[in-house]
């Protein structure tokens, strides 16, 4: 039996299966309504309102001719889209969604997940990096050297908001921090302003409008993927949708009371909650205009960085004085 829901975990829910499935809806979800919110339709033939519209992307991308090139490295530039796609999709696997209690919580559960997921959700930039030099493209290249630059700007305040709960729930465990809201959700109010700093943070992290400055189609072509093309670009492409699922099924477990009620139940909560983040990224892609680099970096650390600590001051004073 053990091994059984080993194997389910890992190739159906939430595994791999699950993942090609999910991730693709979540794009098509993107996409239409970041469509809607600017009156746009969005897509609409391939499938009904076009909901197989990413899975026919990618599969005309698998089709296309795999090209490298002639100055590239190329068993780096080869193995880093699969490298990339395995990191993502090891992030979800730590996500508690099979949690039934603390005594049966997910397979993959256990003390310091919450840092070992944030960690494995940092890597998919160094791939980007890795990609981007491995290329020897000057637009590559420079994709590249904007991706590292976003992240000194991000991923501290990104760190602050979602170690704010873990503080508040005395664990650094994903499932006994889901577990602890579960059982007092008004606690979640005061980790509002966290929740909306870690959004914002999110949506750096994928590289979406305002901060897609590291693939500026109209400066420096495609950034770090514009030598890449057929099937490594798919798997690319694969990577960012998995990363977005797997961060805003973070961002859930952390800010929105995790996933209760055992598999069935839990799918459900993670399908709505999951959604609901991806919902607040598209209206934050909609409303906003692409920035430059050193206005990410200083936005980040004039604004995101202080507003994370004082988020992480307030959790402190409740822990101490209310809790």
């Amino acid at each position: 039996m053990a091994i059984l829901k080993t194997f389910l975990y890992l190739l159906v829910y939430p595994g791999f299966l699950f993942l090609l499935v999910y991730s693709t809806f979540c794009e098509w979800f993107d996409r239409k309504m970041y469509a809607r919110l600017q009156n746009r339709m969005g897509p609409t033939h391939t499938g009904r309102f076009g909901i197989l519209q990413p899975v026919a992307d990618i599969v005309k991308l698998l089709a296309k001719e795999d090209i490298v090139p002639e100055k590239a490295d190329r068993k780096m530039f080869s193995v880093l889209p699969v490298i990339g796609l395995a990191l993502a999709s090891t992030a979800m696997l730590l996500l508690p969604v099979w949690h039934f209690s603390l005594e049966r919580p997910s397979p993959n559960s256990f003390p310091g997940d919450i840092i070992v997921l944030l960690y494995i959700l940092s890597l998919p930039t160094l791939i980007f990096f890795l990609a981007g030099w491995s290329s020897t493209s000057f637009f590559a290249e420079i994709g590249g050297a904007r991706v590292l630059t976003l992240l000194f700007g991000y991923e501290v305040p990104l760190f602050l908001a979602v170690l704010g709960p873990a503080v508040m729930a005395g664990s650094w465990r994903l499932a006994e921090i889901a577990h602890f809201f579960q059982q007092r959700p008004l606690l979640l109010l005061p980790n509002v302003l966290g929740f909306l700093i870690a959004v914002i943070c999110l949506q750096a992290k994928l590289e979406r409008t305002p901060f897609d400055i590291p693939h500026a189609e109209t400066e420096i072509v495609g950034g770090t993927f514009t030598e890449y093309s057929g099937k490594k670009l798919a798997l690319f492409r694969l990577m960012i949708d998995v990363e977005m699922v797997a961060g805003a099924g973070l961002l859930a477990a952390v800010f929105l009371g995790g996933f209760p009620g055992g598999v069935f139940v839990g799918l459900v909560h993670f399908v709505i909650k999951t959604l609901f983040v991806i919902f607040l990224l598209s209206v934050l892609r909609a409303v906003t205009s692409r920035i430059r680099i050193d206005q990410v970096v200083r936005f980040a650390w004039r604004y995101l960085a202080p507003l994370a600590v004082l988020q992480l001051f307030i959790i402190l004073l409740l822990k101490g004085f209310v809790l």
